[in-house]
């Protein structure tokens, strides 16, 4: 089942992608989150009134929205992909085995990064460079804490597809005084810019993707390929990351769960985004997220 929140006329509105066209279940339910936090048995509900839907909308007179607009909270990870970890030269930490010898690094996101399918990136006016991140996004469908990877699975409602969009060259660290783990905050600043994480175009339901660590991913700038990879290649899985995070915090209904992001940013090959670029996003049953980067300041903060 493919969950959409999207636009009709004035109106911001939640229902079902199908082959047929979009069902609006805005008179039923109030958010994709109210429906995730309902479980199996508001899913099954929603089967029915499908069934039993005689009108339904044509997808071009809508806007889709990200699914969850309004996350309670954003985790995503850090180094997930070895071969990212080492196209930027940070191969401290790794060894033949990294899911063994390490634990995943996740961080927290602003909920005012988040965007949706076909809106225009802005460039921030603290950073000269902007970057691209494919990733698989998990969606979470039930609370959860303290639980085994073996049982991660039951607590996920679905996934989509997000950019995690970088500004890799913040401009207030230009003539300033150099302290410990300024490197790391200079990246995490980087990741908050408003609208900096494009999410969509639909959540899919767990019950179609048999297996979330088997899904292609390509990211396209322009039309050309720059990010060509498999979801195989995560050093966590999906269900281990679902856990340990569960071991930091509980986690909600609607919690959203970047999983890291593969090869071939432009961190590693210096081909950074210019403004109108058009970023397109497909991972495999996910369908295609796709954004344009806004332009260039004319004029870039300095504190």
């Amino acid at each position: 089942m493919k969950l959409i929140t999207f636009k009709k006329n004035a109106s911001i509105c939640v229902g079902v992608l199908t082959d047929k066209g979009v069902v609006d279940l805005t008179g039923d339910f109030q958010s994709v989150k109210h429906i995730l936090a309902g479980g199996p048995e508001t899913i099954e509900k929603i089967r029915l009134i499908i069934d039993k839907c005689t009108k339904f909308i044509v997808p071009s007179v809508v806007k889709l929205l990200a699914p969850v607009p309004n996350p309670a909270k954003i985790l995503a990870l850090a180094g997930n992909y070895s071969e990212h970890i080492t196209e930027v030269g940070l191969t401290l930490g790794l060894s033949d085995s990294p899911c063994k010898t390490t634990v995943p690094r996740p961080f927290i996101m602003p909920p005012t990064v988040i965007t949706g399918c076909d809106e225009e990136i802005q460039w921030p006016a603290y950073s000269k460079q902007i970057d691209y991140e494919i990733e698989l996004a998990v969606v979470i469908g039930k609370e959860a804490k303290c639980i085994t990877p073996q049982t991660a699975k039951e607590v996920i409602a679905g996934y989509t597809i997000i950019n995690d969009v970088s500004a890799r060259s913040v401009t207030f660290a230009e003539g300033r005084k150099k302290r410990p783990w300024d490197e790391f905050y200079d990246w995490l600043n980087g990741k908050w810019a408003d609208g900096f994480m494009p999410m969509g175009p639909f959540l899919l339901t767990a019950d179609e993707v048999e297996d979330p660590q088997n899904l292609q991913m390509t990211l396209k700038v322009n039309g050309e390929t720059r990010q060509n990879a498999n979801t195989s290649g995560m050093i966590f899985g999906v269900y281990q990351i679902v856990s340990f995070l569960s071991n930091l915090m509980t986690l909600q209904p609607g919690d959203i769960i970047a999983t890291g992001t593969p090869h071939g940013v432009a961190m590693a090959t210096g081909k950074f985004l210019r403004g109108g670029d058009k970023i397109q996003c497909t991972i495999e049953k996910l369908g295609t997220l796709t954004n344009t980067l806004g332009p260039k300041p004319e004029k870039f903060y300095e504190r």
